[in-house]
């Protein structure tokens, strides 16, 4: 199944962990919005592009960026702060329940580019 079919096809209330190169196939075909977590300068030394940054510590799920019809996918540094990003929105209410597993760290080791 798709990662992107396995986005639309899962309960709320389940935590999606998605792999660096799901993310990246994804974000390269337009299907995701990709929110990073982390903070501001962190963001500003390195990040991934198409990113948009909305820190863990002013974060609140009700004023995210408009998605669209796109699935949102949370990212940070090592999985813990998107993990907790879910698990915000979805005692909001809200159905984002996607993450990057590993986070910028994993990205990165698989070998995906960077903006610096």
């Amino acid at each position: 199944m798709s990662a992107l079919r396995r986005l639309f096809s899962v309960k709320e209330s389940s935590m999606k962990n998605l792999s660096p190169a799901e993310v990246h196939n994804l974000l390269a075909a337009g299907k995701i919005c990709l929110i990073d977590v982390r903070e501001d300068g962190e963001y500003a030394d390195e990040r991934i592009a198409g990113a948009v940054l909305c820190p863990l510590s002013s974060f609140d799920p009700k004023h995210l960026p408009d998605a669209g019809s796109k699935p949102v996918v949370f990212h940070c540094a090592g999985g813990v702060r998107s993990v907790r990003a879910v698990d915000a929105c979805l005692r909001a209410g809200l159905p984002h329940n996607a993450h990057m597993a590993g986070g910028l760290s994993a990205w990165k080791a698989a070998g995906l580019p960077t903006l610096r």
